[in-house]
């Protein structure tokens, strides 16, 4: 029998209108290795079944409409969803209009929730360590059009510290930018180096005024009965993080 659903919402004292949430893989109807609650049309699942849960999840979480799906490529490009087509090449949006759902999916990678304190205007972002490296946040900050110290983040699951081995490329990366991340990196023994998804993030969010910053420290690859993780299935499902706004809200 078919699990109901399971989702992690975030701890943040966000306005009341402001809707988000981060699924599990509990709950669908996907088939190993991508059960079961998988919402990627590029990890080798089935299409029909794909969209047999990303209607699941427009029914059990009570969303006011379809998300507007992204095709991801590890970037910084974030789109307005009210305006944009379905799958266009982002891997952000936001919306200022109650009703349209931003998404993003992610295996290991940070999603990022962003809001204002107002309740006017929502963000998610798909934080890799390319796509903090690229700049998303700082563009996922400009494109909501209000300073930094007016939004809060949720960071919701991903990878956590001591799981993420990276080589000296993924260091060097972050070495060419303007803000200092050197307390996100623990040199190993072997030399590779444990990289902290969840600090970067932080840090990149405080470099652009976003101090309110709430993190939930999960582990996708330590919990594998609740999260996919690419690191440590290599093919696998992909969750979807979800925002929006609730009812109409003045900007």
């Amino acid at each position: 029998m078919k699990q109901e659903p399971e989702f992690v919402y975030p701890e943040w004292d966000a306005p009341a209108n402001v809707r988000a949430l981060t699924t599990t893989r509990i709950g669908g109807y996907s088939k190993p290795p991508f059960d079961s609650f998988n919402f990627s049309l590029k990890s080798g699942d089935g299409v029909e079944v794909v969209r047999r849960n990303r209607m699941l999840l427009v029914d059990s979480a009570d969303l006011p409409s379809e998300p507007v799906w992204l095709r991801q490529v590890h970037g910084n490009q974030v789109i307005d969803a009210a305006t944009s087509a379905p799958y266009t090449e982002a891997d952000g949006s936001y919306t200022l209009r109650a009703g349209v759902v931003c998404v993003v999916l992610t295996a290991d990678c940070c999603p990022v929730f962003l809001c204002d304190r107002q309740g006017s205007r929502v963000a998610v972002l798909h934080a890799g360590w390319r796509g903090l490296a690229r700049g998303v946040i700082e563009e996922g900050v400009r494109r909501l059009g209000v300073p930094g110290t007016e939004l809060m983040a949720w960071l919701g699951p991903a990878i956590g510290p001591t799981a993420f081995e990276v080589g000296d490329d993924v260091c060097h990366a972050f070495s060419k930018q303007d803000v200092d991340v050197t307390s996100s990196f623990v040199k190993k023994p072997d030399g590779k180096w444990l990289a902290d998804i969840y600090l970067l993030a932080t840090q990149y969010l405080n470099t652009v005024g976003v101090h309110d910053v709430v993190a939930n420290n999960f582990c996708t690859v330590g919990n594998q009965d609740r999260f996919f993780s690419y690191r440590r299935d290599g093919q696998c499902g992909h969750m979807a993080s979800v925002i929006w706004l609730d009812h109409d809200a003045a900007v």
